[in-house]
């Protein structure tokens, strides 16, 4: 059995809690390592907490200035050397699917490290992103490390909904950011694929903190329930606003954009329910993309929803902003959307999907001239890369 079979079946048999502990024996015993540490992600994407650590003892390292902050952002292999010591570090990006979700920090002495390895030591990484994703359905130990403060009870909600922060496709990547990310509400965003298609809600419940998270978590679910019984994109609007107003008798709705990407041609379907914006950048030109705009779930009984028709070209981005993006006021008064935002899409617009929303947040709050935001605010960013004319589902799914 070679080393690498041998270290990813000690990963793979590793009991939830005990994969650190797996890792470490397996990096130590066939790859000459010294010691390993893994640093998750915190939820504001701002700082790597090591796992070993408790929570409130955690020596943090910040992602924007920091050599593991440095893989973890370029989604590389990242080696640096201290000379008084002689040890090497490498740094190994941890993600699955293109959801960011941390790093391995893995120490050799500097005349043993093994370059022509570094391969092995990343799908290592990849495994242990996999086998992490597994076993939070059993532990708290890895949600526990991502956690720089401690979430208020309507953020707890929201971010077990999430599918993940980040995807990646051969036709589409796809990454989104909530801020206050340790106070968040009332906005959501979900997605699901297929062979076929992709489909993206994004959504703005209205009230605030449990109130909010409650009526939002009622929607996704049943958003989500009408999806899976294979309903079109009106009929799961349409069931969506039934559920909300059956509870909530109008008393509170919810701001949705539903959109169904057919992934063979770049065709979409939209239904616009008082939802959060859509700006597209296509050839280094930004402008919004104008909706027809329908009532919001659970406003008025029996609400008819209808599905209006886009279609993307390969290299188009797309944005989506609630309105606590949309709306923010500058202290000079500006709304974010008149200038400020068609700048941050044009100056974010090297960056991977899944640093955008950061970026853009990051810029929202310079612009709103403090760092507390007064409303939630989401911002989710698709890169459509499309699918070559011809070529199956299978064919994509087979691609390196």
């Amino acid at each position: 059995m070679d080393r690498f079979t041998a270290a990813e079946r000690e990963l793979r048999g590793a009991a939830p809690h005990a994969l650190l502990a797996a890792a470490r024996g397996a990096l130590v015993t066939y790859y000459a390592a010294v010691d390993v540490d893994l640093l998750m992600a915190d939820y504001a994407l701002t700082i790597l907490q090591p796992v070993r650590a408790a929570p409130t003892s955690t020596d943090p390292l910040p992602i924007h200035s920091s050599p593991a902050g440095r893989a973890f952002g370029a989604q590389r292999v990242h080696t640096e050397t201290d000379r008084r010591t002689g040890v090497l570090t490498a740094y190994l990006p941890i993600s699955v699917r293109g959801d960011r979700v941390g790093v391995l920090s893995v120490r050799f002495p500097e005349e043993a490290y093994d370059l022509a390895a570094e391969p092995e030591l990343a799908e290592l990484a990849e495994v242990l992103g996999h086998e992490i994703f597994v076993a939070e359905r059993d532990t708290d130990l890895y949600r526990q490390a991502r956690r720089a403060e401690r979430l208020t009870l309507a953020a707890e909600m929201q971010w077990e909904l999430l599918p993940a922060r980040s995807c990646s496709r051969p036709e589409y990547d796809i990454g989104g950011g909530l801020e206050p990310a340790y106070a968040i509400h009332g906005d959501n965003f979900d997605w699901t694929a297929s062979g076929n298609h992709l489909t993206l809600t994004v959504t703005n419940g209205m009230g605030e903190g449990v109130e909010a998270a409650l009526l939002t978590s009622l929607a996704v679910h049943a958003l989500r329930n009408a999806r899976r019984a294979d309903l079109s994109l009106a009929d799961q609007a349409f069931l969506g606003d039934q559920a909300v107003y059956g509870h909530y008798s109008g008393r509170a709705h919810l701001a949705a954009l539903l959109l169904r990407f057919e992934l063979a041609t770049g065709e979409v379907e939209v239904i616009d329910a008082g939802s959060p914006k859509v700006w597209r950048l296509r050839a280094r030109k930004v402008e919004p993309i104008p909706l027809e705009a329908q009532l919001p779930l659970g406003m008025f009984e029996d609400t008819v929803y209808t599905t209006q028709h886009l279609r993307l070209e390969s290299g188009d981005r797309l944005l989506f902003v609630s309105d606590g993006v949309y709306d923010v006021l500058s202290p000079a008064g500006e709304r974010y959307s008149d200038r400020a935002l068609a700048r941050a899409i044009t100056s974010t617009r090297l960056l991977p999907p899944a640093q955008v929303p950061r970026a853009v947040l990051r810029e929202l709050t310079t612009h709103r001239g403090s760092p507390e935001p007064e409303d939630d605010a989401m911002v989710v960013c698709l890169d459509w890369h499309g699918r070559e004319p011809h070529q199956s589902p299978e064919e994509v799914a087979d691609r390196p």
